[in-house]
């Protein structure tokens, strides 16, 4: 008998997410498989949710389409409505993807509370609530995300998987490089868009723009005529994009504890040129699936080499180690571990 499962859903995009809203991507995908796995999963999200899953509506909507929502309160909504089912018997195990404040609940309840960090140890400013709570379970994207903070009680690294459905492998004929993501500093587009110009191809970025990164956004494109911007995509526009692209390219100036658009360009058997920072080496094989590189320079040199690589085998690497069937194969392991549920 397997554990019944309560995912805490991130309430910023709508499910299913077609555009930006990696979180709730990856929240998304992880619980439509584990449903067609034969897992019971309660799904707690915005009103208006798609899913396999039994669905708790829990506010109005996600916060990206509610005008003037204290997002605040529509958290400590969203989070009441979980915790009163995870007391009344109904779940063996609630999973939250809510950043850090479900924990607060977790010596609560009475059953496990599973954390996926996502990232939010970067931020310093939650250590001190992360830290009183760090006897609880916690489940790196990587295992470079864990110097992040690694006092925390770590019971599994999962990666990030894909739907590979949907994204097709392309045949990068498209004579240019990619970037796609946040427009912010740690981000590094203007890196991206320096490789791209030492190397000679023209370069595509997409993603959105955040008011605070505007004027860095404006800067680094000021001049740029070599440097195409398609806005925030959706997700079968990101899929087109990376498809035909000669290769992705991923600079980065913080410790990306993971980086779902790197599985997706492999998943397109798009190359990945990225920096040897934070979970890239555990994510790109170098010489095989991509390059890892130190600076601009070498990274224009790994973008003459790409034609080397075989386009086969970076799919072939996504469907055995980033598909949303490994994923939720290996969370529904951390499940069993947790509630005694040995099959």
């Amino acid at each position: 008998m397997s554990p019944r499962v309560g995912m805490i859903a991130p309430i910023s995009y709508a499910y299913d997410p077609l555009g930006y809203g990696p979180w709730e991507r990856v929240t998304h995908d992880l619980t439509e498989r584990l449903v067609a796995d034969g897992i019971d999963v309660t799904l707690f999200a915005p009103s208006g949710s798609e899913t396999l899953a039994r669905l708790v509506e829990t506010v109005p909507g996600p916060l990206s389409e509610m005008v003037d929502a204290d997002p605040r309160l529509f958290e400590t909504e969203h989070l009441a409505v979980a915790m009163e089912a995870a007391s009344s018997g109904a779940l063996d195990i609630v999973h939250s993807h809510l950043h850090v404040h479900a924990l607060p609940y977790g010596s609560l309840l009475p059953i496990p509370l599973l954390t996926t960090l996502h990232g939010a140890a970067w931020n310093t400013a939650h250590h001190r609530l992360l830290l009183r709570y760090r006897k609880l379970a916690f489940v790196s994207l990587s295992d470079r995300e864990r110097v992040f903070l690694p006092e925390l009680n770590y019971v599994a690294t999962v990666g990030n998987g894909l739907d590979l459905a949907r994204f097709p492998m392309g045949v990068g004929d498209g004579g240019y490089l990619a970037f796609v993501g946040r427009m912010a500093p740690e981000k590094a587009p203007d890196l991206a868009a320096a490789v791209a110009r030492r190397a000679g191809v023209p370069l595509k970025i997409a993603g959105p723009i955040e008011n605070r990164h505007r004027e860095f956004f404006d800067d680094f494109m000021r001049g740029a005529d070599d440097v195409e911007y398609l806005g925030p995509l959706e997700q079968h526009e990101v899929a087109e994009l990376l498809g035909g692209a000669q290769a992705l390219v991923m600079p980065l100036r913080w410790d990306e504890p993971f980086g779902l658009v790197v599985i997706e360009s492999l998943a397109a058997g798009t190359p990945v040129i990225a920096w040897r920072r934070g979970a890239m080496p555990e994510i790109v094989d170098d010489g095989l699936t991509g390059f890892l590189v130190d600076d601009v320079e070498t990274a224009a040199r790994a973008v003459t080499a790409v034609p080397s690589l075989d386009r086969a085998a970076c799919r072939q690497a996504a469907e055995e180690r980033f598909s949303d069937a490994r994923m939720a194969r290996d969370y529904a392991g951390v499940y069993r571990s947790l509630t005694g549920h040995l099959r």
